[in-house]
């Protein structure tokens, strides 16, 4: 996964010229293409939330609507051709769902101290974008999903925004820490934030969502996923031999998707 802050030069020239592009592709191409019976499209956020204009990617079926949209979350230091590179965007058209992901750096995708909130441009900018562009009414109920921060993320938003706006979140491998002190630096700004923001302090507003989570046996998140599947109403686990790593997402993207088609 990329650590680079500096946008990449194609970021740079789309942004000068205000445009998105869209392509029709066939087969996966290297860590950013789309399977063949997927429409692909990119482009710049002009964010309030975020000085870094985040680029964003968007997959939908070809040759008929979209029946729903899921939003995937990178890892730390990622970028919006992670969820791409991991093959989610290859069950967009055996699902009939539209995929978006979005740049978000290090944000842990919540409101930081600097100013930015990943969280709100995903609530409020990545998703009224990604629905309009699918041909969806913005009234549709969408899908989350992620892994490591993103994972975190996706738990996070789906409890922002409740079963009215949201048919069920798929987190693996969520970077999930029972106290403050266990986390990172640069994961929270301190100890009133990890309160406000900890999934353990959100279970009430996660009761009515569907959750799916899955973590490897030897993910360093184990322990915690497992404290926190004990603790949901809805939760359904898949926890199997594995690490942290990409190979084990990868081996999980399809039936991430699927489980999400079926509630979507």
């Amino acid at each position: 996964m990329s650590t680079a802050a500096t946008p990449r030069r194609r970021t740079v020239v789309r942004a000068a010229l205000g445009i998105g592009s869209t392509a029709v592709l066939a087969g996966v191409t290297g860590c950013g293409g789309a399977p063949d019976g997927a429409t692909l499209s990119d482009g710049v956020l002009d964010s309030r939330y975020s000085p870094d204009r985040p680029r964003w990617r968007l997959a939908v079926p070809v040759g008929r609507p979209a029946r729903g949209l899921v939003v995937a979350l990178h890892g730390a230091g990622g970028d919006a051709d992670n969820a791409f590179g991991l093959g989610y965007a290859d069950a967009v058209a055996t699902t009939g769902l539209a995929l978006v992901s979005v740049d978000g750096e290090r944000s842990y995708w919540h409101a930081r101290s600097d100013g930015t909130d990943t969280g709100a441009m995903v609530r409020d900018e990545l998703i009224p974008l990604a629905l309009s562009r699918s041909g969806l009414p913005q009234s549709t109920r969408i899908g989350l999903l992620g892994w490591s921060m993103g994972g975190f993320g996706a738990l996070l938003i789906a409890s922002d925004l409740g079963p009215r706006r949201v048919t069920g979140v798929v987190a693996a491998s969520a970077a999930l820490w029972l106290r403050g002190s266990q986390t990172p630096a640069r994961a929270y700004d301190g100890k009133a934030d990890f309160d406000r923001h900890s999934i353990f302090n959100r279970l009430d507003r996660l009761a009515d969502v569907p959750v799916r989570l899955d973590c490897g046996l030897s993910d360093p998140f184990i322990a915690a996923n497992r404290t926190l599947a004990g603790r949901l109403v809805e939760v359904e686990t898949h926890f199997e031999p594995g690490g942290h790593d990409d190979a084990w997402w990868s081996g999980h993207a399809a039936a991430e998707m699927g489980w999400l088609a079926e509630r979507g």
